[in-house]
């Protein structure tokens, strides 16, 4: 059960949360989550974004929820619905896959073919205290029916930039796709990424959610983008991609 009491933030924590702000109306807050925050949970005993949505708490004493989630090294574009109703429209239109999540990654050498669909069934393993996911037969007992697309944008002799598209939404699922078809995404060791790229150190996974389009609770569809950050950018930019 999550706690609902309102946390104490800072008032850099607030600045900073503030900042990450790409769209808000009166239903809906897009936020652009930087690299190294956990979105909720998690056993670091630090503020999660979760946390940090209290800086936008209303009069009525709520504040908004997350809507899904990214992991804790990916950076990008999330949704938090501000009122009940809008929370419960975006959740069923999540349920019924009318997201549509654009990510971009670097990878170290171009997939072949450059583009596809992997289809590939995943199984959650835990290994300690460590949570992974595996590709596994369709059949296989835990296997939940796991599906990505992928498209090669540009690459070059250090490396490929490639956008990835979920149409389902497991744990780890574009790391774990990409390193079923050989191109696991550089700074990800965990499913056997590359720490270096274009010469120069990965300070974490070259995992960004770039674009969500999704429909909005007063009508019609919406897409919010999130501007590469500067850690991506600059490999991006030392590969020539």
């Amino acid at each position: 059960m999550t706690d609902r009491s309102p946390v104490s933030l800072s008032e850099d924590e607030t600045a900073a949360v503030r900042s990450w702000v790409l769209h808000e109306d009166p239903h809906i807050l897009v936020l652009n989550k930087p690299a190294g925050l956990s979105s909720q949970g998690g056993r670091i005993r630090a503020h999660t974004l979760d946390d940090l949505l209290w800086a936008f708490m209303r009069s009525n004493g709520k504040r908004p929820e997350l809507v899904h989630r990214l992991d804790r090294d990916t950076s990008g574009v999330i949704l938090a619905a501000k009122t009940k109703p809008a929370a419960g429209f975006l959740g069923k239109a999540l349920q019924m896959r009318r997201f549509k999540k654009t990510y971009l990654a670097l990878v170290a050498a171009a997939p072949e073919p450059r583009s596809g669909t992997i289809d590939a069934p995943l199984v959650r393993q835990e290994i300690g205290r460590e949570s992974y996911m595996r590709v596994c037969a369709f059949d296989a007992p835990g296997a939940q029916g796991s599906q990505s697309r992928y498209r090669t944008l540009s690459a070059s002799e250090d490396g490929a930039l490639v956008e990835l598209e979920p149409l389902t939404g497991r744990m780890h699922q574009l790391r774990v796709h990409m390193a079923h078809i050989g191109r696991p995404l550089v700074g990800d060791p965990r499913y056997g990424g590359a720490l270096t790229f274009a010469g120069r150190a990965a300070p974490r996974l070259m995992l960004h959610a770039a674009k969500l389009a999704f429909p909005h609770p007063e009508g019609g569809d919406r897409t919010v983008e999130a501007p590469l950050p500067a850690d991506f950018d600059a490999l991006r930019q030392a590969a020539e991609l």
